[in-house]
């Protein structure tokens, strides 16, 4: 089975990024040369021995930071191919610096700047400007990266709090009218089978407040800390499916669920938490899976090093929403007269799996959706 969505660990923060210079000479030798003094960790040099095979190199590689051009070419020179660069969207912002070993004739560098030009330089090329100058335009697309990313962290921080607005504002507000309207019922003369119903609905609504609090609690945990912490123990993966098998029943009577265990399901993690990623993934298949179709969970422990969960469904996630499985709050606009849960259960679960340094995986197909879990018999993320 091919798994098509997956969560995984997340790179380094720390890592460098690597910027993309695009070096364009008909001359191997100068190619050479140049890749030698500008590579670094940090630098991926492309190389290209005429103007097509450059055009071809930014078709498959976008955000160029600083592009080195000869002027003297066969088939296409450095101005010809400087003006297809600056007719494109795509490549029409990349800085350019010409290198020629003819003439210094002005009109040259005239019309170098009128293609759109940062530089101009004449060979033999001194080695210690032409790092210089790359490296300004090198950390200027590394500021620009961080500026990006940047963007993108305040927007999805700006979603997340209009999100915990709408849950305080609106979903919460449901089993709190219901406490609310069941506990002015009680204020009145009610027989005792009634007084017991009221009561029960109102455990009932109590509990589903309090999932939606600790969901709600997780997702602050896990952002403001960089996911969750664990407390592993010994555990019994087997028991602990038992357990999330009978609230998911107690939760879905009319539902058929079917259980297959194999091998050593025994390991050091956080049994709670993974409770947790059983009753989600449970109940992720029962509110969104053919109802037609059995929720199947398997939970495999013939390796010695892992164990896996697999929980399928009938059914099929739409293509759209597969890239976004494991976001928080995914979801919630597309079914808005469903109120089934907040949009974190797979988020929560991604947040406990990687705290055990394992893997979520989703592949959705041939009518089914499976969700495997791969977790190492030892919990690597300790409180």
């Amino acid at each position: 089975m091919i798994f098509a969505a997956s969560a995984q660990e997340p790179p380094a923060a720390g890592a460098p990024e690597r910027v993309k210079c695009l070096i364009v000479d008909d001359v191997p030798e100068n190619l050479v040369a140049l890749e030698a003094l500008l590579q670094g960790d940090d630098v991926e040099i492309l190389k290209a021995e005429s103007g097509p095979q450059a055009l071809e190199l930014l078709l498959a590689h976008s955000d160029v930071a600083l592009a080195l051009l000869d002027v003297q070419m066969p088939e296409m020179n450095g101005f010809e191919l400087a003006e297809l660069l600056r007719g494109s969207e795509r490549t029409r912002h990349v800085p350019l610096i010409f290198m020629t070993a003819g003439s210094r004739d002005q009109q040259w560098q005239f019309k170098g700047y009128e293609t759109g030009a940062v530089d101009f330089l004449y060979k033999p090329i001194d080695p210690h400007m032409l790092v210089n100058k790359a490296k300004v335009f090198f950390d200027l697309q590394r500021q620009k990266h961080a500026l990006a990313r940047e963007l993108r962290e305040r927007t999805e921080a700006l979603y997340i709090n209009e999100m915990f607005m709408a849950v305080l504002s609106h979903d919460l507000r449901g089993p709190l009218s219901a406490i609310m309207a069941c506990a002015a019922l009680l204020q009145r003369p009610q027989e005792q089978d009634k007084v017991q119903s009221l009561a029960d609905r109102m455990q009932i609504a109590g509990r589903r407040m309090g999932r939606m609090i600790e969901d709600l609690l997780d997702v602050t945990r896990a952002r403001q800390h960089g996911g969750l912490v664990m407390a592993p123990g010994e555990v019994d993966l087997g028991a602990q499916a038992q357990r999330a098998l009978q609230e998911v029943h107690a939760a879905h009577p009319q539902r058929q669920v079917r259980m297959r265990q194999e091998g050593d399901l025994c390991g050091l993690w956080d049994g709670e938490r993974l409770g947790q990623v059983l009753a989600n993934l449970l109940g992720n298949a029962m509110h969104h899976g053919a109802p037609q179709h059995p929720v199947e969970l398997h939970l495999d422990g013939t390796d010695t090093c892992v164990v896996r969960i697999r929980v399928t469904n009938g059914g099929e996630i739409p293509a759209e929403l597969q890239p976004r499985l494991f976001e928080p709050f995914r979801g919630r606009q597309s079914t808005p007269d469903q109120h089934q849960g907040l949009g974190l259960g797979l988020f929560i679960v991604q947040q406990i799996v990687l705290a055990h340094g394992g893997q979520v995986q989703a592949c959705s197909k041939d009518g089914s959706t499976c969700f495997q879990v791969t977790l190492p018999r030892r919990a690597c993320n300790q409180a």
